[in-house]
């Protein structure tokens, strides 16, 4: 038995992708609470914008919560080990190179 190097790659796309959907999160918020805090911009434009950054920045961080569950479950039905050949075929497939 050999390490899956389809595990390995769903493993690295996690540390790699989980940070970045963080940080959008962060800086989605940053307008929001400036634009929340009644200093940038009011009245009815206003109103209606701040709705619609609200709705924005709920479909990022839904999106990236996707994305994460997504590679979070692949990565659970994905066993650690398998045969050689097995990782032979998975490396072709995937264009996975042998780090």
């Amino acid at each position: 038995m050999v390490r899956n190097p389809l595990h390995e790659a769903l493993q690295e796309a996690i540390r790699t992708i989980g940070p970045l959907i963080e940080q959008i999160g962060v800086d989605v918020d940053r307008p929001c609470r400036m634009f929340h805090s009644g200093k940038v911009w009011t009245g009815p434009s206003a109103k209606q914008f701040d709705a619609q950054l609200t709705q924005f920045s709920t479909r990022a961080r839904t999106a990236g919560q996707a994305i994460m569950d997504e590679l979070n479950q692949a990565l659970a039905g994905t066993p650690g080990e398998i045969t050689e050949k097995e990782a032979i075929v998975i490396r072709q497939r995937y264009g996975i190179d042998r780090a």
